[in-house]
């Protein structure tokens, strides 16, 4: 990381990060290219290994990506602020932001894929979810194991 005045390193704070972002970029790619895809999330944060839970209808373009190669990136960010200055070369941007990259592996059971469910509905609502199983046979979960990623913040 270039700017390490910059680098959040703490748990707590980088957990805070992963909670006030609800958007998650899973950047991938296949025949046609490179792809990139805002997808709501769900996260496990357990001893810095960050993992990042998503769901999906079963076909199409990105299932298609990320089971031929399960290599991918990722990047959510928020806290956006415009910062004035004196000058155009003074003014900035506040933020914080999470990068970094893993492997896809899709969850193949039906406990697996709750799991993963109660995650994503977890940290978007707030709140605990029952599911079924028939209730998760028509859809795709998927979870990233980060191999590695950083966490940054410019506040105020």
């Amino acid at each position: 990381m270039r700017r390490s005045d910059r680098a959040v390193t703490a748990p707590d704070e980088i957990r805070g990060i992963l909670e006030r972002c609800k958007v998650c970029r899973l950047a991938m790619s296949d025949g046609e290219g490179l792809y990139i895809v805002p997808m709501n999330f769900g996260y496990a944060l357990e001893d810095g290994r960050l993992t990042l839970y998503f769901h999906s209808a079963r076909e199409g373009r990105k299932i298609a990506a990320l089971t031929a190669a399960p290599r991918v990136a990722f990047e959510m960010d928020g806290g956006h602020a415009l910062v004035a200055g004196d000058a155009p070369c003074a003014y900035s941007y506040t933020y914080e932001s999470i990068t970094g990259a893993g492997r896809a592996v899709f969850c193949e059971t039906a406990a697996e894929k709750i799991a993963g469910l109660r995650a994503i509905m977890a940290h978007q609502t707030g709140r605990t979810f029952s599911f079924t199983e028939p209730m998760v046979q028509n859809v795709a979960v998927f979870r990233v194991e980060a191999d590695a990623y950083t966490a940054k913040a410019r506040r105020g």
